[in-house]
């Protein structure tokens, strides 16, 4: 049953949520059916990918009750009866929430996180789990629970992450949409490197409640899909005010009322001006031999932004943004990770450890990962965080590049920014991603919203690996995000799923 369509009209692989809700019309197709198929190629498929560390086992009878509500009512939401994969460090009250680590293997939070809350109410089947970067502290996916994940596209290369698991499950087939968090990267060089849609939503369109933290001020989750309307209509499910989230309130008003999905226009790039960030293409770290690969995305992107300019974009190249050492130090992840993290454990009943330094002293994390908390500078700087000069410049620093960026979209009239997500191609396993390439801070120490888009492919040592593009837009600009996004897609179809996978 796996790879044949679940019935004669109805494709499985690379099927949108558009087709599935098609399907389910015409009395073609059911939840359960749906469910029941993508049961299937995770049994078949995961063990190749380590993507998924959780089933949910009552994904089916969920199925079945949708089914039952749209015979009766029609559909309950934009995402009925759709298998969703989520990343696991958002809090599931009916699934363990592991962040990865095995000593969380059995730790079921009271709760969902409040975007499994809205992914539920919009009819969304939550189909598993995915794994990710342990705690989401880097950017290989590697987990002490769920082992390497591998990228579906060269199962010797890393995913990138720390959504990675998400991204490879997505990309591979495995569930229909999928959610990700991204502090720094994650919703965004994970789909580069897998060929899918990702956006970082504006800071504070998403609640962060329920959802483990590495950094309050940078954490957001956002979908990860095969298309740009899969991720707006993801996306549309998972906004929303939370009253436990503060930072919510900025979101108020900025959501269409007529949703994300009716901004999808396909000459949405007549008359766009998109300023090419020419400084982030530039190689970090030259020594480093990832970053040989760099020629080869270069290339890559160059043929998307023709594909970008034969359907009506103006480019603007180059465009100067921020200088690259004021950015890097605006960083706060180090300072706020045990922070953050003990107060999420402090907040839960029944976790197995009750700190950070606990858990990176147990002995049980994936020894990449613990290397990095227990000789990073992370531990013993939770207390007095917040009377920290250092810390209290960087955030500082943050609103003062936000601010420059936003002058410099709205000087230069542009609808959005382009870089590479990664200046290194997916690299081999054990070798590690080198972050140093990755071109994830604009947006992450803006909190200005962006969305990775397919560039198409590179060739390296015999393998075609998938290279993307991002595109950063204005506050709440996700509407004309999304717009851009669907016009380049239809325009240049640069998405193919893995062979191995198909």
């Amino acid at each position: 049953m796996t790879d044949r369509p679940t019935d004669d009209d109805f494709d499985l692989l690379e099927a949108t949520v558009a087709e599935i809700h098609d399907a389910f019309e015409a009395e073609t197709l059911t939840a359960e059916e749906l469910a029941e198929a993508y049961l299937d190629r995770i049994e078949e498929h995961a063990d190749d990918l380590n993507a998924v560390l959780t089933v949910n086992e009552d994904a089916l009878e969920r199925a079945r009750e949708l089914d039952d509500r749209f015979e009766a009512d029609g559909a309950v939401g934009p995402l009925h009866g759709v298998p969703t994969a989520i990343k696991d460090n958002h809090d599931t009250a009916d699934m363990p929430t592991t962040a990865g680590s095995e000593l969380f293997a059995e730790f079921v939070p009271d709760e969902d996180a409040f975007v499994v809350e809205r992914l539920r109410e919009a009819g969304a089947v939550i189909l598993a789990k995915t794994n990710l970067q342990e705690l989401s502290f880097g950017v290989d996916s590697v987990s002490s629970l769920g082992g390497e994940t591998r990228n579906p596209y060269a199962l010797d290369r890393r995913p990138s992450g720390s959504s990675g698991g998400t991204a490879a499950a997505i990309a591979s087939n495995l569930a229909a949409v999928g959610t990700g968090t991204d502090t720094c990267s994650s919703v965004r060089s994970p789909p580069a490197f897998t060929s899918l849609v990702g956006l970082r939503p504006t800071r504070g369109l998403v609640s962060r409640t329920g959802i483990v933290p590495l950094s309050a001020t940078q954490d957001t989750a956002g979908p990860i899909t095969r298309t740009v309307a899969d991720a707006a209509r993801t996306l549309e499910t998972m906004v929303g005010y939370d009253p436990a989230d503060p930072v919510t309130a900025l979101g108020v008003g900025e959501v269409p009322e007529e949703g994300y999905a009716a901004h999808l226009d396909a000459e949405g790039l007549e008359g766009a001006r998109i300023g090419v960030a020419r400084d982030l293409f530039e190689v970090s770290d030259p020594g480093n031999p990832a970053a040989d690969t760099a020629e080869a995305i270069e290339t890559v992107i160059e043929s998307a932004m023709g594909e970008l300019e034969a359907a009506g974009a103006t480019l603007v190249d180059p465009v100067e943004v921020v200088d690259g050492e004021f950015l890097d130090s605006a960083r706060v992840v180090g300072k706020e990770f045990e922070r953050d993290y003990d107060a999420y454990l402090a907040a839960r009943d029944g976790t197995p450890v009750d700190s950070l330094r606990e858990l990176a002293e147990s002995g049980t994390m994936a020894p990449s990962v613990e290397e990095r908390v227990l000789d990073g500078g992370i531990l013993g700087v939770a207390e007095g965080v917040d009377d920290d000069l250092e810390y209290q410049r960087a955030l500082a620093r943050r609103e003062t590049i936000r601010t420059e960026t936003v002058n410099r979209l709205v000087a230069e009239d542009l609808d959005a920014l382009l870089y590479p997500p990664s200046m290194a191609l997916p690299v081999e396993m054990p070798d590690h991603q080198p972050f140093s390439e990755m071109r994830c801070e604009l947006s992450a120490h803006t909190g200005l919203p962006s969305i990775v888009l397919p560039a198409g492919f590179a060739a390296a040592d015999g393998e075609e690996l998938p290279v993307g593009f991002e595109l950063l837009g204005r506050p709440f600009a996700e509407p004309r995000l999304l717009e851009l996004g669907y016009a380049y897609e239809r325009a240049a179809e640069p998405r193919w799923p893995p062979e191995r996978f198909a």
